[in-house]
């Protein structure tokens, strides 16, 4: 007679180590399936945690070294985690089986316009993710690019910059010619709690019934908040799930009565929130993306980076060009005068780039500096070492 496995029959030693093969592989997808479960479970724990992260990065820096690498690593590694944790939300929303009236009611017109061009478009959202991905590790690819000298830190600087124009323009086109917002996916939105199950609430409410014959139901109040308000105060009916609104203040009756009000951009289909570009808006919106690819590109050309003022100077006139070549006849929504804003506050961070902030920012930060606390001085200092050694650290 021959061996067992050649007459077709399995040893037990081999069934064991099949068995265990598949438990080994099987372990990673449960365990990211219960991080998944608890992240949707937790998420504001998880927004706190996050924040927590983040504010490590303004205090390591200039306390050992390669204390800015390590800074920018927990940044960037935080900054994905909660890209992987939005993307979960957005699912569990998406697939929540809550009554319509416990989801949110009125997302921000910014979320509206973002949710539905990452739900429609799967190449939107795919290049929207990788933009997102780049901006959060441009800097750290900075600092391990300047390690290996200054040719190719610039060759990568100008590498992420390019990256970044594509996927604008990539945008650009598949929004068909509406401008650009940011961030280019959408933002947090917090989950709403289940109701409690209907027939577990129907039972209670018939115990309820026996317990008190005389009609009258008593019910504690930590009962109460806990089962029957929702995350935001909203009263959730037992048998049905349905919301009622909470109360308003009695001081702030007007208030509550405007913000029930539906407006224009409440009811508008979400590709409206949004004009499309033509001409000369077109013109400015490509200006704007190019940008900073112009500047990066005449920056790495420069013989003297920090004091040359050509780069600075074509930069800040490619931006001023681009605002003034928006078409001031197109009657602009909400969301874009929110966009235009944004953009015109980020205007802002070219004083702290190039010449500018060699010639003139930097002695006007020094003298602030020297008249601020110890503590408050020494973390500006440590900021100071970024702005004047990276390019990435000032950017849009």
């Amino acid at each position: 007679m021959g061996p067992p496995h050649l007459s077709g029959e399995t040893s037990p030693s081999s069934s064991h180590g099949s068995s265990g093969v598949r438990n080994v592989l099987s372990m990673p997808p449960r365990w990211l399936h219960l991080y998944d479960d608890f992240i949707t479970k937790n998420a504001h724990q998880v927004s706190q945690i996050e924040s927590a992260l983040r504010s490590l990065t303004y205090i390591i820096p200039g306390r050992f070294r390669d204390a800015e690498i390590a800074s920018e690593s927990i940044h960037s590694g935080v900054q994905l985690l909660s890209l992987y944790h939005d993307a979960l939300l957005r699912r569990a929303l998406t697939l929540s089986k809550l009554p319509p009236t416990s989801l949110p009611t009125s997302p921000s017109p910014h979320n509206r316009y973002t949710r539905f061009w990452t739900q429609k478009s799967p190449l939107y959202r795919r290049v929207a993710t990788l933009l997102q991905i780049v901006s959060y590790i441009e800097l750290l690819c900075e600092m391990t690019a300047k390690r290996r000298g200054e040719r190719t830190r610039w060759r990568v600087v100008i590498l992420l910059e390019a990256m970044k124009a594509a996927c604008k323009l990539f945008l650009l086109r598949i929004t068909r010619a509406r401008p650009l917002v940011s961030p280019v996916l959408p933002e947090r939105e917090p989950l709403p709690e289940e109701p409690e199950d209907p027939e577990e609430a129907e039972l209670f409410a018939l115990e309820e019934d026996d317990a008190n014959p005389d009609g009258r139901r008593q019910q504690h109040p930590a009962s109460r908040s806990q089962h029957q308000l929702g995350p935001k105060g909203e009263w959730i009916m037992p048998r049905t799930g349905m919301s009622l609104p909470p109360l308003p203040a009695p001081g702030d009756i007007s208030g509550y009565l405007l913000s029930r009000v539906l407006t224009a951009d409440d009811i508008k289909p979400a590709t409206k929130l949004l004009n499309t570009l033509h001409g000369a808006g077109h013109v400015a919106e490509v200006l704007h993306i190019l940008a900073p690819l112009i500047y990066a590109i005449a920056l790495a050309r420069s013989r003297n980076r920090r004091k040359a003022w050509a780069p600075w100077v074509l930069g800040v006139a490619i931006e001023l060009a681009a605002r003034q070549l928006r078409d001031r006849g197109l009657r602009t929504t909400p969301l874009e005068r929110e966009e235009w804003t944004r953009r015109g506050w980020a205007m802002g961070w070219w004083a702290m780039r190039g010449a500018f902030y060699e010639n003139v920012t930097k002695n006007a930060v020094a003298k602030v500096r020297r008249r601020m606390p110890s503590l408050v001085s020494g973390i500006l200092e440590d900021y100071e070492y970024l702005w004047e050694n990276y390019y990435f650290s000032t950017s849009r």
